[in-house]
């Protein structure tokens, strides 16, 4: 498996995990300009200045709500769904991990006592920002 890693259906993108290990020079914007969420990688020397600045007010339509998930501690198991939510397949996350949630459905399962942080478009409008579905047993997760 290499340091970015996509999760597909056919031609669709699932989600994209960006391992630890994941390492480049400067700036790479690891999602394409389109998607709702931005992920870039970003490593620069001591003394690098990042210019001052502030972001201008854009409109943006936001019709799919994407996730993304920085993995401090533990394990977790993420589960891959499409859009029929139909299982795909499962990963295993560690400390240090990230993973972009673009599409389709997932479940995840704390493998290890676990902390993360979630990051995903606003406003929250609670049960009516997602459907719950029946998800997948340990063993369907390894029989895959």
């Amino acid at each position: 498996m290499g340091q970015i890693e996509e999760i597909k259906k056919k031609n669709k993108l699932i989600a994209l995990i960006i391992r630890n290990e994941y390492s480049c020079e400067g700036v790479n914007f690891i999602t394409p300009d389109v998607y709702s969420q931005q992920v870039a990688y970003m490593h620069h020397p001591a003394g690098r200045v990042i210019d001052a600045h502030r972001h201008n007010i854009v409109h943006r339509n936001v019709v799919m709500t994407q996730e993304v998930l920085f993995i401090k501690k533990g394990r977790l198991r993420a589960d891959f769904y499409d859009e029929y939510e139909d299982y795909l397949e499962s990963r295993e996350l560690n400390a240090g991990d990230v993973i972009l949630l673009i599409s389709g459905g997932h479940g995840f399962k704390a493998l290890e006592e676990l902390e993360m942080i979630e990051v995903k478009q606003g406003p929250y409008v609670g049960e009516n920002d997602k459907i719950r579905f029946s998800g997948i047993n340990d063993q369907e997760a390894y029989e895959h």
